[in-house]
């Protein structure tokens, strides 16, 4: 019987023809040589991403009001991995300066994290909302992202590459979550994200939001009048949604793993979002 003769298969390194990647017992870290600015990075969510990202090979500039925290974290991961730039999202001269600050001290940036962000007073009717919160929220929320992302892309067109990530909300495709004001602004940092994707793939360049269903930050709690043992409801039974959920769901979309990801708003929610309470009969559980 004829017995076909078979190459042994050998692991090579990644190229563009055969598209195979080495094998290795320590993996590369996934943001080497990476230079990352994120917004709101003192705390909460944003410290979470700045962690991760240190922890994955890239230097990392927080630019944030709370001075004194990000000093801190500074002390802690060491100046060499991560700088502090005090910065307010919503004056352009403090975003831009950061962005010079970060070019001056690194000479790059390939990754941009739009995350600082606030939310108003629960106020149900819209009656009873005020035109001067209103407009408070969209500037954090919406014009600090379209700030960060403008003087991003400044200096990421010349160089033909970066990733622009933008913390929204699972209030971005969804109502009656929060108020007036934040859900406006998530709806439009993700229509901003579109539009800017669209715009910079010629300079390769991606544009993406995400989207993470409610996860007890500080902010959250007060919000919701709940104490940090409250527990609150997970379409996926037995698991809660933190602040390293979503700092990896960026550290993905940050990486060359999502090379050809761009203009999408990636949920991170369990499922909440299409889950139809009508129908929650059918697992019983409801």
């Amino acid at each position: 019987m004829f017995q076909p003769h078979i190459k042994p298969f050998h692991l090579a390194p990644r190229d563009k023809f055969s598209g195979i990647i080495m094998a290795s017992s320590t993996p590369k870290p996934r943001l080497e040589n990476k230079v990352a600015i994120i917004t709101g990075g003192a705390h909460g969510i944003g410290e979470c991403i700045v962690r991760t990202f240190v922890k994955h090979g890239a230097k990392v500039v927080i630019i944030d009001i709370n001075d004194d925290l990000g000093e801190l974290i500074c002390q802690e991961l060491g100046a060499e991995l991560v700088s502090f730039v005090h910065c307010d999202v919503t004056i352009e001269s403090d975003v831009e300066n950061a962005i010079n600050t970060t070019i001056s001290r690194h000479g790059q940036l390939d990754i941009m994290v739009n995350n600082a962000g606030i939310i108003d007073e629960p106020k149900l009717s819209i009656l009873d909302n005020d035109k001067t919160d209103f407009e408070r929220v969209v500037s954090v929320n919406l014009t600090g992202v379209f700030l960060g992302t403008k003087h991003a892309a400044r200096v990421m067109i010349p160089k033909c590459s970066g990733s622009i990530i933008t913390t929204a909300s699972v209030a971005s495709i969804t109502g009656g979550c929060t108020t007036h004001a934040y859900t406006s602004s998530k709806h439009g940092v993700v229509g901003l994200a579109k539009n800017v994707a669209a715009e910079l793939g010629k300079y390769q360049i991606r544009v993406n939001c995400i989207s993470p269903y409610f996860i007890p930050t500080p902010l959250a709690l007060n919000f919701c009048k709940l104490d940090e043992n409250a527990s609150v409801y997970s379409n996926l039974k037995d698991k809660k949604l933190g602040p390293q959920d979503i700092a990896n769901a960026t550290l993905f979309l940050a990486s060359d793993e999502s090379e050809y990801i761009s203009g999408h708003n990636l949920l991170v929610d369990g499922g909440y979002s299409v889950l139809n309470p009508a129908f929650g009969l059918f697992s019983g559980t409801r």
